[in-house]
């Protein structure tokens, strides 16, 4: 029986949060035992499954956005532990591989209000 797109897409959508759920509580107890990561606040944003739930992509921002590349590398050294973990958590066939990214998406929402305030955006816009 094939699963219709949509209930595929409901589903990794829910695992994906899923797995957010579990990695921000990690991060937060301090369960990683890395001195970097002991010394940062991150943010788990978001997370991306593939339609086979095999592949999570993660995307995490530190506090501020202070010494992101350190965090991230922090995290991919970690990967293995964080992915025992989640796979303990998580109940599905096979054990997701974890991946991190940068989250970029508050950046580029900063840029758009920035260009929004420019000045010759700002006239444009008074002029409507």
């Amino acid at each position: 029986m094939n699963k219709e797109p949509q209930e595929k897409s409901v589903r990794t959508l829910r695992v994906g949060e899923q797995i957010r759920h579990i990695l921000s509580g990690i991060l937060q107890r301090g369960d990683v035992h890395d001195e970097t990561l002991a010394k940062h606040l991150v943010s788990v944003t978001e997370v991306r499954m593939s339609s086979d739930l095999r592949h999570a992509t993660v995307f995490v921002k530190p506090l501020l956005g202070k010494d992101e590349a350190a965090v991230l590398k922090a995290l991919r050294t970690n990967t293995a532990y964080l992915q025992r973990e989640v796979a303990n958590r998580v109940q599905t066939k096979y054990a997701a591989k974890l991946k991190f990214l940068a989250d970029e998406s508050f950046d580029e929402g900063s840029h758009i209000d920035q260009l929004l305030r420019a000045p010759k955006v700002a006239q444009d816009l008074a002029d409507d």
